[in-house]
């Protein structure tokens, strides 16, 4: 349905007419709703290699998706996307680190890995809420501030909480005391 150089998908309004432009909402929805999913399943999955690794592989590839999807539409509608757009490089720019110090198991790399791809989600989410929050159930009715805070009220102590608890991240501090007490004898 359209109205007036806005066209109303499920509820939601998108604000153009222009194929193009809607075009490209879907291949964003889409990569967005993946990277969603495979975010939520790295998350939860054992760490490792493995599924850990695979679904991580998939969500920065998807939030790549949605970094280039939401680099054309902010282009589009700079005006009124700027701000999405400075969201969408910090996230993927966060998981860009996160992976990069996994891979190249930089000094602290779990934590490092682990504060990046969090935040990476985190950000993704706010942005999403940022963008969609005033036309979605309950959250239409929050100000507009919630939309800014909630994500990282709710991910930061969940990402802190895994800084210092975490299984992963205490058998590698485990491990390099060890390390550095056979490398140094007293």
């Amino acid at each position: 349905m359209e109205s007036e150089g806005t066209t109303i998908v499920l509820g939601i309004p998108i604000p153009s007419i222009d194929p193009v432009f809607l075009g490209v909402v879907g291949v964003h929805i889409l990569f967005g709703l993946a990277a969603l999913t495979t975010g939520a399943a790295a998350m939860f999955s054992q760490k490792g290699r493995g599924r850990h690794s695979n679904f991580g592989s998939i969500y920065f590839w998807c939030l790549f998706g949605v970094f280039v999807t939401m680099s054309a539409l902010s282009l589009m509608r700079w005006a009124e996307n700027y701000h999405l757009f400075a969201l969408g490089c910090i996230s993927f720019a966060s998981a860009y680190f996160g992976r990069t110090a996994a891979r190249r198991h930089w000094r602290q790399w779990p934590r490092l890995h682990l504060t990046g791809m969090g935040m990476s989600y985190v950000v993704m989410l706010t942005a999403f809420y940022l963008d969609n929050g005033k036309n979605l159930p309950l959250w239409r009715e929050l100000p507009t501030i919630a939309f800014w805070v909630l994500p990282s009220a709710i991910g930061m102590p969940i990402i802190l909480h895994a800084l210092f608890q975490h299984p992963v991240v205490l058998d590698f501090d485990r491990s390099r005391a060890a390390s550095t007490r056979s490398a140094n004898p007293d």
